[in-house]
């Protein structure tokens, strides 16, 4: 053999094992490590704390289901393209919440169909028929998108079958699927949501018609034939032009009384959020088995800010709960991007991120019942685990302080507590730079009483003229303090009040802009039982 042919063969046996290599450590890496990029990429914004695909774009989660001690996290992908179609089914999990491992792309197109959202149960008792002696099936329902050739006029929406039998590792479609489809068809059926009612003894799942703004409800005893229950809309809706998306409805204790069960429903709605285009509403109320009826809702006309939003930010989304989760809790996800500007995020080689699950109550505030929600408890042992800066108070007259260099870092927690005192605003700077010129601001208006996360100079934020710049929401002092839980990523900034309030928004800074700093507008205030915690070197690297 000559030469040149043995290291031609070299160079491909060099070649197929650094492929595999790359291949077996992708497989073994927690997907929120910045991967090794052939292109140039954008690693500065990959999520650290926060799942994302190792490539190509993402919205909204899918089939969220707890089993065997695996959270799933299913979501909708385009396995071909780092933009919106091919959708399909991604697939991560995760024993913790926050260290996910991407797993094969679980449903994916096909020449008939694409795969929408949908939802996953576990079929305990194998009311479906479709499992087997050794374990139950997880069933998932999902919105076919029918193509041309596919028996359905193209662009028709219906609700479909998959299941599996090894655990979600492989899924197999139902021979005689669509399961559930309108008379006359639409175009915009989609989003089941199933879960299960204890008091009927029977499945229950909610869908919408996305552009009539009605959330249908049906119910089954096999998963596969399904019976109309009753629609949800408002009357003289407020928002036309607007759709309707990925609705959920379950029970949660009041103020943790299980003996004051109230039922919530959620929509996520695009355009007309809080925040200026996508966002997720709900509504508190009660369900008979057939029927949600809210407690309250806003007259017809009313501007978004007489609703209930799930996230004040701009960059929440399509949220859901897992089903089948451990001690019943509401835990959800939801896709931490906007369709005002998803297209234009300026990432690459993926596009698309979750936000941090979150842990859902039901409390009573100023009198009406409200949705709160916080990081999972997981993800408080996970910041625990680090070392962390402690500043016990720190009182600022008029004036902006940056934070000792021991408090800098791109991917962290920060808990303090905000006494405004005399100050017209105080609060907290986080991913500054050096000069003070890039910076998100997070503050508490004395006059307004309210909370913003002020994100017009968080760094590159031209790519799109609706990445809107402020984010507001009305907060009173309790005792005349403000505690806040700052989550830090590299892309995004997370918080949530004490009372339960969140704003979620994406930033885009260089991986410079790493400063800490406090500050009080015309006045003085003091900031106390301040912690933070670095949870990633500036080199992408878990501490």
């Amino acid at each position: 053999m000559r030469y040149n042919e043995i290291m031609r063969i070299f160079r491909i046996f060099s070649a197929c094992m650094i492929a595999m290599l790359a291949v077996l450590t992708t497989a073994c890496a927690p997907t929120s490590e910045a991967p090794r990029e052939g292109g140039p990429g954008t690693p500065q914004w990959r999520s650290a704390i926060h799942y994302t695909p190792q490539r190509n774009w993402m919205n909204d989660p899918n089939g969220l289901v707890y089993h065997q001690g695996l959270y799933h996290l299913f979501y909708q992908f385009n396995p071909n393209a780092n933009m919106w179609g091919d959708m399909s089914w991604g697939h991560a999990t995760s024993r913790d919440l926050i260290h996910w491992m991407e797993q094969p792309v679980a449903m994916r197109v096909n020449p008939a169909e694409e795969i929408f959202s949908g939802s996953i149960v576990v079929d305990a008792h194998n009311t479906s028929g479709l499992g087997d002696a050794r374990s139950a099936p997880l069933v998932a329902l999902y919105t076919s998108a029918y193509k041309a050739g596919s028996g359905h006029e193209p662009g028709t929406q219906a609700q479909s079958l998959a299941y599996s039998t090894d655990d979600g590792r492989t899924w197999r479609q139902y021979a005689r699927n669509p399961v559930l489809t309108l008379n006359p068809e639409s175009k915009h059926f989609r989003d089941p949501k199933v879960s299960w009612y204890a008091p009927g003894g029977h499945w229950l799942m909610t869908t919408v018609v996305a552009d009539a703004h009605v959330v249908k409800m049906y119910r089954s005893h096999n998963l596969i034939d399904w019976e109309f229950l009753s629609d949800f809309t408002l009357p003289g809706i407020p928002h036309q032009g607007a759709l309707w998306e990925m609705p959920d409805l379950f029970p949660l204790p009041l103020d943790g009384d299980s003996r004051k069960q109230k039922w919530v429903m959620i929509v996520s709605v695009n355009p007309w959020s809080i925040a200026g285009g996508s966002g997720v509403m709900y509504f508190v109320g009660h369900f008979d088995g057939r029927t949600f009826t809210p407690d309250h809702v806003a007259p017809a006309g009313s501007d978004p800010a007489a609703y209930q939003w799930l996230d004040h930010g701009a960059d929440y989304y399509a949220a859901s709960t897992f089903a089948n989760a451990p001690d019943g809790q509401a835990i959800t996800i939801g896709w931490m991007s906007n369709w005002d500007y998803a297209a234009q995020i300026p990432t690459s080689p993926w596009r698309g991120a979750m936000a941090l699950p979150r842990l859902l109550a039901l409390k009573t505030i100023d009198g009406m019942p409200r949705l709160t929600s916080a990081p999972v408890a997981q993800y408080r042992s996970f910041v625990r685990g680090h070392a962390a800066t402690h500043v016990n108070a720190l009182t600022v007259s008029s004036a902006t302080r940056e934070l000792a260099p021991a408090t800098r870092g791109i991917v962290q927690n920060i808990d303090v507590t905000i006494s405004p005192h005399s100050a017209q605003r105080a609060g907290l700077i986080v991913r500054g730079s050096a000069d003070g010129e890039t910076g998100t601001r997070i503050f508490y208006d004395t006059a307004n009483r309210t909370l913003t996360l002020d994100r017009s100079r968080s760094g590159h934020t031209e790519f799109s003229n609706k990445f809107s710049k402020q984010h507001i929401v009305n907060i009173p002092l309790e005792n005349g303090k403000l505690h806040l839980t700052v989550v830090v990523d590299r892309n995004s900034v997370e918080v949530f009040t004490g009372s339960g309030t969140a704003i979620t928004d994406l930033i885009f800074p260089t991986p410079d802009d790493d400063r800490v700093s406090v500050f009080a507008d015309n006045g003085e205030a003091t900031f106390i039982d301040m912690t933070i915690t670095r949870l990633a070197d500036p080199h992408g690297s878990k501490q």
